[in-house]
């Protein structure tokens, strides 16, 4: 859009169009507020961005998403949101959704879906941990049931023998056997557990996913469309191509937002979607304790990847209807970001395209492993949001080229015949994610949460600034559902939690009827 179409004033600003912009956005025009959000990017979404290579689309950030089955609580959340009916969506193998595999460990693990389901399938696969299944299926429920907002509740208050309980000191509590532990926390990379990791992490990152698990046809951006489009049915608004810059005051009070481009954007609150520290950044110090700019700046990101994005050859690969997480070191699952050049990669994760008809052939998959940003400090001073390698240099070509073959042979391990099915490959580096996503150095899932220390890493979405509120994923927790709930409370200290909720349930209801 024209930049000349911006408004003067508004009654909201909304800086990013990731997931938490657009949640935030369309809560606050469904109830009344004038709304604008402001994207640096041409692609809309954030992690939600889709790109094709080779008229095949590959999703950014999105892989699978729980809870949307009817009842639960992101089904409910969209729903109120307007876009549930309309999302286009492939339901995975409701057996084997996620399937843990071992370096020479021919036995495959299953997580199922359904609690039922799971404890079922885990039992028959570890028979004599019966007790210890049943003490985790509880307790990752009781955990959940203790997060109000992940229940479309209205409570405020959180248990901190909860928030400061360890994944590994309670799954070594309920058993002794390593193996079955392991299969537990197969899934780690969803959210980048160490062992320092608190549960409450590991609770809400897989419970969604054991609810149900979906993934999405051509790509998780058809979230972001609807999202644009339920907007502007509110008169809310968005433009892209318009990164901001710098911010604009009145005295000590937050007035505007100023663009690149040199538009002034002024508005009584403003939504930060960007990464904290970049906002503090900006704000050069206005308005904030400089002991909170220290805390924020200290707060270390959580590992960035890298990617091979493959596209296949027609009717040559199977398409699998669930995902694998394939670990190298079993007895190394909380160190495996602790890699060194040879025994990397520790572990991965692929997960596959669903495409429009969908045939019992794979079209694409996508193989994720984490990469330190470290890795690439060589050229972190440079800037690419255009498919051109080269724009980084021939080192920077050379070293993806590298890592590809070294990911590939492990690849080889499980698939022996990918090889000669791939028609091309696609990579990215924590640089990729750094700059198409706008995440601080690259990291996959915002800042680290440390069960020592709670609220070291805890940010309000408030600030000092009283217009100014955060929000995404850097703040609760990260995921479709954690970046929506972070909406939903960044909101709600605007609108007022009784009256947010209120109006959640009372949209529901109407659906309902």
């Amino acid at each position: 859009m024209r930049k000349n179409k911006i408004k003067e004033k508004y009654d909201v600003v909304i800086i990013g169009s990731g997931l938490g912009g657009l949640v935030s956005a369309n809560i606050l025009a469904r109830n009344g507020y004038k709304v604008c959000v402001l994207e640096k990017n041409n692609q809309y979404g954030g992690n939600l961005q889709t790109f094709v290579r080779d008229k095949k689309i590959f999703d950014t950030g999105v892989h699978y998403v729980g809870g949307l089955d009817k009842g639960q609580n992101l089904y409910q959340y969209f729903t109120y949101l307007g876009i549930m009916k309309d999302l286009k969506l492939h339901k995975l193998d409701e057996d084997k959704y996620d399937v843990i595999t071992f370096e020479n460990h021919e036995t495959e693990y299953y997580h199922a879906q359904g609690y039922g389901k799971f404890s079922k399938s885990l039992k028959k696969q570890f028979p004599t941990e019966e007790k210890a299944i049943d003490l985790y299926c509880e307790k990752v429920q009781e955990v959940c049931n203790n997060f109000a907002l992940y229940n479309l509740g209205d409570g405020t208050a959180y248990d901190m023998k909860i928030l400061s309980l360890k994944v590994k000191d309670y799954l070594d509590s309920i058993s002794d056997n390593e193996l079955f532990k392991t299969v537990l926390v197969g899934t780690n990379s969803l959210y980048a557990g160490e062992l320092f990791t608190p549960f409450y992490v590991h609770a809400l990152s897989i419970n969604s996913y054991i609810e149900s698990s979906y993934r999405f046809v051509n790509g998780g951006s058809q979230m972001s469309k609807l999202l644009i489009r339920k907007l502007k049915e509110f008169n809310g608004e968005v433009y892209n191509h318009q990164e901001v810059v710098d911010f604009g005051f009145e005295e000590d009070k937050l007035t505007s937002v100023i663009t690149k481009s040199g538009v002034e954007v002024k508005a009584d609150i403003f939504i930060s979607n960007i990464e904290p520290k970049y906002t503090l950044r900006m704000l050069n110090g206005k308005g904030m304790r400089k002991s909170f700019v220290k805390r924020v700046e200290q707060i270390e990101s959580m590992i960035s990847g890298f990617s091979l994005y493959i596209n296949f050859k027609p009717d040559c690969f199977e398409y699998k209807n669930y995902n694998q997480y394939h670990i190298k070191y079993p007895n190394r699952i909380y160190e495996a970001q602790e890699y060194t050049q040879d025994s990397w990669p520790e572990g991965y994760m692929v997960s596959m395209g669903v495409h429009k008809g969908q045939t019992k052939w794979a079209k694409n998959m996508i193989a994720m492993t984490y990469m330190r940003y470290e890795e690439i400090n060589e050229w972190e001073n440079t800037f690419n949001t255009v498919a051109e390698e080269s724009d980084r240099g021939e080192s920077y070509k050379k070293f993806k080229e590298e890592k590809t073959e070294v990911f590939l042979k492990e690849l080889e391990k499980k698939f022996p015949d990918i090889r000669d099915k791939i028609e091309s490959i696609y990579t990215s580096t924590p640089l990729s994610y750094r700059d198409y996503i706008g995440n601080h150095k690259g990291s996959m899932y915002g800042y680290k949460k440390d069960a020592d220390n709670t609220m070291k890493t805890f940010l309000s979405p408030k600030t000092k600034l009283k217009n100014l509120f955060f929000t995404g994923q850097s703040l609760n927790m990260h995921g479709i559902l954690g970046v929506t709930i972070s909406a939903v409370l960044t909101c709600s200290h605007i609108i007022g939690r009784a009256e947010l909720m209120k109006s959640i349930h009372d949209e529901l209801k109407k659906e309902d009827a």
